[in-house]
């Protein structure tokens, strides 16, 4: 586990799938890192409260967020360094800050709050909720869809992050933000040769 809830600096872009459950975080997560070549984060907190529904029949609880928080930031800081110039990241921490307040009547753990806040990506791509609803063990809130999508919107408004909202068909949502993406890679000197190599 990592000592502390911080990134590790590296030189890449970090982009950052953000919103409610089953809105097709991973699906382009997955579409993403395979178009730039890259890896891509997942969620740690899928693979952990799994775990735990098979073993417990517990769903979440309040004391799972700090484990949670260190195991995506291990996870984040270890496919860093496999990162080819960019790394996708299915969810981060202020995703989990969110949660917590949502779930928690507003209450956050101090560590994961000033790391939720610390923390820093070059784009956030916010998933709308015109996507089907797909029922799991973990999913809980299929008539709260849009309340949790603006906590999140607000959430971004509220650190002042940048985002865009992806609407619309799997390749619309695609297609936008590789070119929002793609300007962000434009813009750093250092990323040119990579873009080149892609052509």
């Amino acid at each position: 586990m990592e000592k502390t809830l911080k990134q590790t600096n590296r030189n890449i872009v970090k982009i950052v799938l953000f919103g409610p459950e089953s809105t097709g975080k991973t699906t382009l997560s997955k579409q993403l890192a395979r178009h730039y070549n890259t890896v891509w984060v997942p969620e740690y907190a899928r693979d952990y409260l799994q775990n735990k529904w098979n073993n417990e029949r517990k769903t979440c609880e309040h004391s799972d967020l700090l484990p949670i928080a260190y195991g995506q930031i291990q996870l984040e800081n270890t496919l860093a360094e496999k990162a080819d110039r960019i790394l996708i990241c299915d969810t981060d921490l202020l995703e989990t800050k969110v949660y917590s307040e949502e779930f928690y009547g507003g209450f956050v753990d101090a560590k994961l709050e000033k790391a939720a806040k610390q923390n820093t990506y070059d784009l956030y791509l916010l998933t709308y909720i015109d996507t089907p609803w797909e029922e799991d063990d973990l999913r809980d809130k299929p008539n709260e869809r849009l309340e949790m999508f603006t906590a999140f919107e607000n959430a971004l408004k509220k650190y002042n992050r940048p985002y865009i909202l992806l609407i619309g068909s799997k390749k619309n949502r695609f297609d936008f933000a590789v070119e929002e993406i793609d300007k962000i890679l434009n813009s750093k000197p250092n990323l040119q040769r990579y873009l080149a190599t892609k052509k």
